[in-house]
């Protein structure tokens, strides 16, 4: 069972920047993908960024350009860095693991592509 723990939330002012980590339990190549969510206040969760055992990584569009994944593989860590952030981004973030490739059937954003989520950290951006 894979265990994932975010870290790096708070309270920012808009245009600020924020660097979320989520430790992995595993090596991160033994991983097929791991993927950042989020879920605004009254919304439904929603993919934001993801990442491959390759290294190749993905986007949802609204996001592109402003969020950034990246990967340490010797410290089993995937991080999302978010630039300019704006009301917005306000939300819990969570990050996930898809051991098995049923996100490659399924899509890289796709909730149920993932099977093991951490208990996700808070994020506030303020105007």
């Amino acid at each position: 069972q894979v265990q994932l723990v975010e870290s790096g939330g708070g309270s920012v002012q808009a245009g600020g920047s924020l660097r979320l980590s989520c430790q992995v339990s595993h090596s991160l190549t033994t991983i097929h993908r791991v993927g950042w969510f989020r879920q605004a206040p009254g919304k439904e969760r929603e993919g934001i960024a993801c990442i491959d055992v390759n290294g190749d990584t993905g986007y949802r569009d609204s996001v592109r350009g402003r969020f950034a994944i990246s990967r340490d593989v010797d410290k089993n860590t995937v991080y999302v860095e978010i630039s300019s952030l704006i009301p917005e981004d306000t939300g819990t973030y969570y990050c996930a693991a898809d051991p098995g490739g049923r996100t490659a059937l399924l899509g890289a954003l796709v909730n149920d592509g993932y099977q093991y989520w951490g208990q996700g950290i808070q994020v506030a951006v303020s105007s």
